[in-house]
């Protein structure tokens, strides 16, 4: 890896970035909502969409994407080396899990994942996003979907040719996004987990 120091900043403004808390912000500009406190209690763009409509749902979705974007495509910039890429894009990802802003307590990362993934590798991206909309349409639990893609992302990028150095970054997002939906995957166990389209359990 190439010296790296003058970049450094880039890291912390990357998190910093990430911990912004977008789907609390546009959900109160919304419908004067708190996401933290109805429905599923996640700051995410489907809670957002249940508790603030669709509109709001769409309007967090982008924003947590341009999140992990945007610092991945200033270190693609600055210095593409691949290590140092993973690691801002991992930070902005890790904002979004553990916000300064709130206590540490984020939302699942799916969203900002997707983000900084589009700027690493459109095409492995685009194959989860797919395998994510497939899955979605025939279960229709966003959980489930959201999971399969996570896992299917390290092995998309193992398979393309010159992404294997992102593998170890797709393998650190997808320990994570299994691990932040937890809760989804006990109440999947319990038969209590939401439908898309189904009535909010």
């Amino acid at each position: 890896m190439p010296p790296l120091t003058p970049y450094y900043p880039l890291i912390l403004a990357a998190y910093l970035l990430g911990s912004i808390p977008t789907g609390v912000v546009v959900a109160r500009l919304f419908g004067g909502v708190d996401p933290r406190k109805t429905g599923s209690g996640n700051i995410g763009a489907t809670n957002v969409g249940r508790s603030a409509g669709k509109a709001a749902g769409i309007v967090t979705l982008i924003g947590d994407a341009l999140k992990g974007a945007a610092p991945a495509l200033a270190a693609l910039y600055l210095q593409p080396d691949p290590a140092f890429v993973s690691i801002v894009g991992f930070a902005a990802f890790a904002g979004h899990l553990f916000p300064v802003f709130l206590g540490f307590k984020g939302g699942k990362g799916v969203a900002t994942a997707c983000g900084v993934m589009l700027v690493v590798s459109p095409i492995a991206t685009l194959i989860a996003i797919g395998v994510f909309v497939l899955l979605a349409a025939i279960g229709r639990y966003v959980s489930v979907a959201s999971i399969t893609a996570a896992i299917a992302l390290p092995i998309i990028l193992a398979l393309l040719p010159g992404k294997a150095a992102f593998v170890p970054l797709g393998a650190a997002i997808c320990v994570f996004i299994i691990i932040k939906h937890h809760e989804n995957i006990k109440r999947l166990m319990q038969g209590r987990e939401n439908k898309i389209g189904g009535k909010k359990g």
